[in-house]
């Protein structure tokens, strides 16, 4: 068997199977990205208010899509991506959304989720061009982006006290 075919099997499985996939867009640091892998290609919506960011990633760029395991979390392949952005309410814009929408989870607008998408967002296509299973030597671990999601703060004041008095017994 060719292994152009192979290798672009190992890109479509492992891109179906995992939650996420880690992105970098020209001049930007990669990135976890939620997706669905939809008529070979994986999709991906954001840019908007309350959804992912989606930074390098521009309409017939390219971008670098790292795929790890489901199970161990490692590696398994990486792949070189064009881009394409799906124009609101087109043909492949409402396959799409319509994938898309049965993946997101939380969505703060239910059902109305499409029309804030055609709105607000973006959708872009992934299309694999190119796969690798070589990897590179070394962790390639790196620092984590900037984000006011973090959880680790100061504890209040007054938060030892209300413990210890939680710890007595009340005297009747």
């Amino acid at each position: 068997m060719n292994d152009a075919l192979l290798g672009h099997a190992l890109v479509e499985e492992a891109t179906k199977k995992s939650g996420l996939i880690w992105v970098r867009g020209t001049g930007s640091p990669a990135r976890a990205l939620w997706h669905v892998w939809h008529e070979g290609a994986a999709h991906v919506v954001g840019d908007g208010p309350g959804e992912q960011p989606l930074p390098g990633l521009t309409d017939g760029g390219s971008a670098d899509v790292t795929v790890r395991s489901k199970d161990k979390g490692g590696r398994l392949v990486t792949w070189t991506a064009t881009v394409h952005e799906l124009a609101p309410r087109s043909e492949a814009w409402e396959a799409a959304v319509s994938e898309l929408k049965g993946k997101r989870l939380n969505a703060p607008d239910g059902e109305g989720v499409p029309e804030r998408w055609a709105r607000e967002c973006r959708v872009l296509r992934l299309e694999p061009v190119s796969s690798s299973t070589n990897h590179p030597e070394g962790s390639l671990s790196a620092t984590p982006l900037p984000s006011p999601a973090i959880t680790r703060r100061p504890i209040p004041a007054a938060l030892p006290r209300l413990l210890m008095r939680r710890g007595r017994k009340r005297a009747d």
